[in-house]
């Protein structure tokens, strides 16, 4: 998976990111997950307060907010 999006239930902004994610990773046949940081709680206390935040090829790329066209320029940029 290129893309990791971190988040948690009840979150507009995570719904927003998932959908943008879900439509470009979709449109460009990569690959991506999705991970609750309740779940874990060392992922809830670092990303507690930017979720949602995802991470392209395993470095951070946003939080708060999912740019599609900067999210694609990552996925198509070598």
């Amino acid at each position: 998976m290129r893309v990791t999006l971190y988040g948690k239930p009840g979150c507009h902004l995570c719904d927003d990111a998932r959908a943008i994610v879900e439509q470009v990773c979709g449109e460009l046949g990569v690959g991506w997950t999705e991970i609750d940081i309740t779940q874990d709680p060392a992922l809830f206390e670092q990303y507690g307060e930017q979720i949602p935040v995802t991470f392209v090829d395993g470095r951070q790329h946003d939080f708060w907010r999912v740019d599609p066209l900067r999210l694609r320029k990552a996925l198509t940029t070598q």
